[in-house]
């Protein structure tokens, strides 16, 4: 409240406030001849002096009050407008069983390759809150988690629900870039004059290579390429031999062995290249983060923002008072006279 600035808008007006002063500068100076009655004061009756000041002394209220709202008191609230348009993005995320090898690690515990990229996916989706994001999950086949939307909290809790196998147990990159791109499909979103997609993009993460699925990933880069909607590439996890948990029949850990998991880089560098994104190699959870970072400073909107001042007007506070004052004087002095006048 202190902090917001108050100003008058035309503060002459308070110039007005002098008049008064010299109304009563200029009757104490005034003479005025005087005739000397003898015995006068027993024809004297005594008067209400201080009624008859009243008059005065409310319209010099009323003067104040009027020449405050005149000045136009007002606050003054500096507001920035801003007009922007972010992007729009879908996050395409494996979830075949080789995402269950833990080699991650947070403070000596290990952790599978989802709990890995959950949280960092999470904090890359709370800041850019101007973006519509959807979430695509594949295995065997692929299913959209979430259509584009800005409801980001609604879009985190998605995240908590993925578990591996959710989709199968294979990897179908092909189909699941496949998925996302018709989610991007929106001619509202597009060059009227090319009928390329404006504003997207988006983000494989995935720790295998392409073994199943209808779309292989060459096709689904071509598609990619000729809508122009670049698709950063995350190869996660280690590239070869990793510890995979095993599991009893009721479903607990009883143990690790360790399994050979191929990540066929080659074929994400090429999705990145041909579409115009970029490949990150993430083989901890230091290099998951800096990947993400790079990508969102990569595709971040930059604001441009209109400053305006929005003003509140005070002026009628004072002038509704001052013109019942000024009222209320003329009523006062009225009858002031009508009293002289009977007396």
């Amino acid at each position: 409240m202190f902090g917001t600035p108050y100003i008058f808008q035309s503060p002459l007006w308070f110039l007005a406030l002098i008049i008064p002063v010299i109304v009563w500068w200029l009757r104490a100076r005034r003479s005025t001849p005087v005739l000397i009655v003898p015995f006068a004061a027993a024809w004297h009756r005594p008067t209400l002096t201080g009624a008859t000041r009243l008059p005065a002394i409310l319209a010099t209220l009323a003067l104040a009050l009027l020449a405050l709202a005149l000045a136009r008191p007002q606050k003054v609230e500096d507001k920035r407008e801003v007009h922007t348009q972010g992007y729009d993005l879908v996050l395409v995320i494996d979830l075949s069983v080789s995402m269950l090898a833990e080699d991650y690690e947070d403070h000596g515990a290990r952790l599978n390759r989802l709990q890995a990229i959950q949280p960092v996916i999470k904090a890359f989706v709370n800041d850019r809150p101007n973006d519509r994001i959807g979430l695509v999950v594949f295995s065997d086949q692929a299913y959209t988690l979430s259509p584009l939307t800005f409801d980001h909290d609604w879009l985190a809790r998605q995240l908590d629900r993925l578990y591996i196998g959710l989709a199968g147990t294979e990897t179908a990159i092909g189909d699941g870039l496949g998925v996302a791109l018709t989610r991007l499909e929106q001619k509202d979103r597009a060059d009227a004059d090319t009928n390329h997609r404006q504003g997207a993009f988006i983000i494989l993460l995935t720790d295998g290579a392409n073994n199943r699925g209808l779309l292989t990933p060459s096709q689904a880069t071509a598609i990619a390429k000729d809508r122009r909607i670049p698709i950063y590439t995350i190869g996660a996890g280690t590239d070869g031999y990793a510890p995979a948990p095993i599991f009893d029949a009721t479903g607990n850990k009883i143990g690790y062995q360790s399994r050979l998991f191929p990540l066929d880089e080659e074929s994400l560098r090429t999705i990145a290249r041909e579409t115009g994104g970029q490949y990150y190699r993430a083989r901890d959870s230091r290099t998951i983060q800096s990947a993400f970072a790079d990508i969102d400073r990569a595709r971040k909107i930059e604001f441009e923002s209109k400053s305006y001042l929005v003003t509140t007007e005070y002026f009628h506070y004072f002038a509704a008072p001052g013109a019942a004052l000024m009222l209320l004087a003329a009523f006062t002095s009225l009858s002031a006279r009508r009293r002289q006048i009977k007396n």
